[in-house]
């Protein structure tokens, strides 16, 4: 099968199509024929060497497609079946083998391109909203980068779940995406400052909760945005690494809570990997959550990919077409 293989870390061009082996699955796995594959922000970080990986590897946490063949032990599972995954490294493939464990069923009424969007992105809006910080119609949340891959589905969900949501974006049209998809308040991170226009907003209290992707630029402008021992969710980093956090910050600013949550964390249980893909898949086939897949590149042309991303081209979702 055709993959994409990162020998040694750097830009994009390191992306290289390459022959590799699809190998048979063994006892408790699975053979996946991938239709479509993720792309998201982290998979940069890999490919730069800000995240380790032991190379060569493939890059690509996320894929949908259609199971091929089955190993020993797999009763749960069958060929023809349509499934999704997020797991460590692997999917910027035609196909791999997954352990059975990690796959969950796709169901009809989401297609192939949205399913291999949102298994990351749509999983970590699940565990950022119903489990980091469980939001409720009494909260008032603020979401940078709320027209990013993350930031639309949590938009919508958390609009569905009746909170107050503000959101930050670069530019009118990612400005005006940010309106389309719900927010109730919108900042332009670019013209504005945005912790003033937060306290300006919320009557000088703050939100209850900030989640943040962003990293080095929203830093430490989010934590201005809190109210008294409110929570900054800090899960990314688009904007560059942060510095190191002095906890006397927090404590300056109002008692803060600070959490640095990864995905793996919430879904390593098996059980809150298919509880969390049952609550996402559900409220897209509802029509709660809408994910539109604006952005696809062959599996080929995933350096390109990448410029896009890191160029910040894009907007909602994205996937590499084997």
């Amino acid at each position: 099968m055709k993959a994409v293989r990162v020998q040694k870390t750097g830009g994009p061009e390191v992306l290289q199509l390459e022959e590799v082996a699809l190998p048979e699955p063994g006892p408790g796995e699975v053979r996946v024929r991938h239709r479509a594959i993720g792309l998201n922000y982290i998979d940069t970080y890999f490919r730069s060497g800000l995240y380790k990986a032991e190379l060569p590897f493939i890059p690509g946490n996320e894929a949908a497609g259609v199971i091929e063949a089955v190993g020993d032990g797999v009763t749960q599972l069958r060929p023809g079946e349509r499934v999704a995954y997020t797991t460590p490294l692997g999917g910027y493939a035609e196909g791999r083998v997954v352990p059975a464990s990690r796959l969950v069923r796709v169901p009809d009424e989401v297609s192939d391109e949205t399913a291999a969007g949102v298994m990351l992105k749509g999983l970590t809006a699940w565990y950022l909203l119903r489990r980091t910080f469980p939001v409720g119609p009494e909260h008032t949340v603020l979401f940078h980068a709320a027209a990013g891959g993350v930031g639309q589905i949590a938009v919508q969900w958390a609009k569905a779940l009746g909170a107050v949501v503000i959101g930050t974006a670069g530019g009118p049209q990612k400005t005006a995406r940010a309106r389309e998809l719900g927010c109730d308040h919108v900042i332009d991170y670019r013209a504005e400052d945005f912790a003033a226009r937060v306290r300006e907003i919320t009557g000088g209290r703050g939100c209850h909760v900030v989640y943040d992707g962003v990293g080095r630029d929203t830093f430490p402008g989010s934590l201005d945005c809190l109210r008294p021992l409110g929570l900054w969710v800090s899960f990314g980093q688009s904007s560059g690494a942060l510095p190191p956090v002095d906890s006397q910050l927090l404590s300056a600013k109002g008692s803060l809570f600070m959490t640095r949550p990864t995905l793996g964390t919430y879904i390593e249980d098996v059980s809150e990997l298919q509880a969390g893909a049952a609550e996402l898949f559900g409220v897209i086939a509802a029509g709660t959550v809408k994910v539109p897949v604006e952005n696809r590149w062959p599996l080929a042309e995933a350096a390109e990919a990448h410029r896009a991303l890191e160029g910040r081209r894009t907007t909602g979702s994205g996937v590499l077409l084997p």
